[in-house]
């Protein structure tokens, strides 16, 4: 486990294999510490802060990670830690924890997007449950990212009017009404289909289409 002053580094999964990451922000040392020790008897590597200005200096966005909150500490409370990780569009999994839950406080974690609230004390084989499902969401969400960044990037090569044809094409619009509106013949029309194609290494415009769809990008995006 690793995080700041809290905690001493262990590596213990083989280079190859990236290690799953469990952030932990609690004000209670004892409970990072002893939270740190559990995720690390079953190979999680853990990061522990016990204030919220450490954790968010430390937070890299770009690796998949979950995060252990408690809801009230000194200074920032975990509500806020969250609503800072939603302003950023951070896709970091939460649980929340804390020893003074009730039925509001659970119900505005979750509908800001915790994936789950636990109680204090809680129980060990339950929390592990609850990280190893909030560490797939992580994966799932992570790759989804990195599939949406691929899509747009393979987008970001296409020309200002390659891009006013596949919208055109995305809504619908047959290539002979295309070259219509833009005043170009149907054969130009065909030729920046086939460029589009091409530049975004796609088999066809409707895999393309079929793609951008799956990553949630409209058609104002392109």
């Amino acid at each position: 486990m690793t995080a700041g002053p809290l905690s001493q580094t262990s590596d213990v999964r083989p280079a190859a294999e990236p290690a799953d990451l469990v952030y932990v922000l609690d004000d209670d040392h004892e409970l990072c510490m002893s939270l740190a020790w559990l995720l690390e008897s079953v190979h999680v590597r853990t990061e522990c802060f016990t204030d919220a200005d450490s954790f968010l200096a430390a937070f890299a966005p770009d690796r998949p990670a979950c995060l252990v909150l408690d809801v009230r500490m000194p200074g920032m409370g975990g509500f806020h830690v969250q609503e800072l990780l939603n302003a950023h569009d951070a896709v970091l999994p939460v649980v929340f924890v804390s020893a003074h839950g009730d039925i509001p406080m659970t119900v505005r974690a979750l509908q800001q997007g915790a994936v789950d609230f636990l109680e204090k004390p809680y129980d060990p084989q339950r929390m592990l449950d609850v990280v190893q499902a909030a560490l797939r969401v992580a994966g799932e969400r992570y790759a989804q990212r990195a599939e949406r960044r691929e899509v747009v990037d393979r987008l970001a090569a296409l020309s200002p009017r390659e891009r006013e044809i596949l919208r055109q094409v995305i809504a619908g619009v047959p290539s002979k009404v295309i070259a219509k509106r833009l005043g170009i013949s149907l054969k130009t029309v065909d030729a920046h289909r086939a460029r589009i194609r091409e530049k975004t290494a796609a088999d066809t415009l409707g895999s393309l289409i079929g793609d951008m769809m799956r990553c949630g990008l409209h058609q104002s995006e392109v």
